[in-house]
């Protein structure tokens, strides 16, 4: 039986064969380790070089992706083509659609040299009567300047109060059949609370430098006065709304058909009838038929450069992924770490 070194007890450094041993089996160990480490940092790196080859690719794949859905707006805007301003949501000042981008929007789709026609397309509830009048006043003022490029509005789901009446400033309006068109009127709404006040024994204390500067404050009573106030101002809006209508759709409206104003809102065919739209259509049927030009271009304001990225880029990335994943490429599971 062979002599092992490792006996307890001996001391192989006292015979020099068993030290000599000793020694090769340290030097094994040694290289073996040493072999181990190599290979281990070999594949570390292997694995380090694959993620980078694979994260560079998912970069350049998403930076292709953002790219290519860029490219058709800014390629063709000088090509003939139908300008679209989307009016889509509340309209307000703090709103996506507030006076400011619109007029922004409808001033590039005007001046692009290739647009034969700008299309509204509204789908909008209404909103702010300011910022509808701005928006109404924009349009007169741009068709002025660009006679030759007619403007048509489209209703989607909803062209009501505000929204009707910036479509009013177009040479045209289009709805589907079901299309919610109308509502031409002003409206104030609150509540009272003095009532409750009352029950709770609360008492309201108000201090003010003018008589009614607390008009319609509702922990207070209603004041017939304050709502007359209120009302007049409400009939005047209401009277700028409808003469803005008249303006715009003159003689296309119903005569004598004074319950358009009235704050009903209609469907499209309805409105067809009463002269609040000109046919019953949608955005391609008015761009091929109406302005001539099929295709589509929209203008809208840029989001801000980060949020247009993270946007963008995550979009981008998903999509990469998705694609790599679907031909095999990426299997996020056999990866070495």
């Amino acid at each position: 039986m062979a002599d092992n070194p490792w006996t307890e007890g001996d001391n192989p450094m006292q015979d020099p064969q068993k030290r000599e041993e000793t020694d090769r089996l340290w030097s094994v160990l040694e290289k073996t380790l040493a072999q181990s480490t190599i290979e281990q940092r070999r594949a570390r790196r292997w694995g380090i070089f694959f993620k980078t080859i694979t994260f560079g690719y998912i970069i350049g794949l998403s930076l292709f992706l953002i790219n290519q859905a860029n490219l058709p707006v800014d390629g063709m805007r000088s090509g003939s083509h139908t300008a679209v301003v989307p009016i889509d949501g509340v309209i307000a000042p703090s709103e996506l659609s507030n006076a400011f981008d619109i007029q922004q929007n409808l001033t590039a789709a005007f001046e692009a040299p290739g647009s034969k026609g700008v299309m509204l397309e509204i789908n909008s509830p209404g909103g702010s009567p300011v910022q509808s009048e701005y928006v109404y006043r924009a349009i007169l003022d741009l068709k002025a300047q660009y006679p030759g490029k007619p403007v048509h509005a489209v209703i989607g789901d909803i062209g009501a109060s505000g929204a009707y009446y910036i479509a009013a400033a177009a040479d045209t309006i289009h709805a589907a059949p079901a299309s919610i068109v109308g509502s031409i009127g002003v409206v104030s709404s609150g509540f009272g609370f003095s009532g409750l006040l009352e029950k709770l024994g609360v008492d309201r204390r108000v201090i003010t430098a003018g008589e009614n500067k607390a008009m319609l404050d509702p922990f207070l009573p209603e004041s017939l006065e304050d709502t007359q106030h209120l009302q007049g101002l409400l009939d005047a809006t209401h009277q700028q709304f409808i003469a803005r209508v008249r303006e715009g759709r003159g003689e296309r409206l119903t005569p004598g058909d004074e319950d358009v104003f009235d704050g009903r809102v209609w469907s499209g065919e309805q409105a067809l009838v009463l002269g609040l739209v000109d046919s019953l259509a949608g955005p391609l049927e008015v761009a091929r038929e109406w302005i001539g030009a099929e295709e589509r271009i929209y203008y809208t304001q840029d989001e801000p450069l980060l949020n247009q990225f993270s946007r963008e880029f995550g979009f981008g990335v998903g999509t990469a992924l998705t694609w790599l994943g679907r031909q095999g490429i990426l299997n996020p599971w056999s990866l070495s770490h």
